[in-house]
């Protein structure tokens, strides 16, 4: 197992997937934007996406800023690297409908959260941990070896595994 310092780090910008083989410390900071962390318990691997927005509308590039896309990417890319589905779990942040940022208008944090759980369903992949919806923002840090995410509001710390 690898010790926190000594992991190679990886900061994930909004509307991007990661998912390497290697263990990583993925953190993102997220307030209408959803992050998924898809994790694979039997081989110790696992990515995230960071969703912007939940739909595609066919219009313009299918980019990981659009949910249906990041999800489906994210999928593809554990996959890939070995991952099984039958092992996969899931955990999700985010979504918050955050003041005086104009999105809260649009429910867009809401609309996130909604899209990422239903297509994990339609995955049939479990949701083992959530930290969703709110004013607030988050930022979280997963261990893409362990399997371990850790959520910070403000100052308060605490493992989502």
């Amino acid at each position: 197992m690898s010790s926190e310092e000594t992991l190679n780090k990886h900061f994930l910008y909004p509307g991007t997937i990661f998912a390497e083989p290697q263990a990583y410390q993925i953190s993102t900071v997220l307030g209408s934007c959803v992050a998924v962390c898809l994790w694979d318990q039997v081989a110790h691997r696992g990515g995230m996406n960071h969703m912007m927005l939940p739909l595609w509308n066919g219009e313009g590039l299918a980019t990981p800023k659009y949910g249906n896309i990041a999800m489906e990417k994210l999928l593809a890319k554990v996959l890939a690297m070995g991952c099984h589905r039958e092992h996969l779990v899931a955990k999700v942040f985010g979504g918050a409908n955050v003041s005086g940022s104009g999105m809260e208008l649009f429910m867009i944090g809401d609309r996130n959260i909604m899209l990422a759980l239903q297509m994990l369903e339609e995955f049939r992949i479990p949701v083992v941990a959530k930290d969703i919806g709110g004013r607030g923002g988050r930022k979280i840090i997963m261990n893409s070896e362990s399997g371990v995410v850790l959520v910070g509001k403000g100052r308060t710390v605490t493992s989502g595994k």
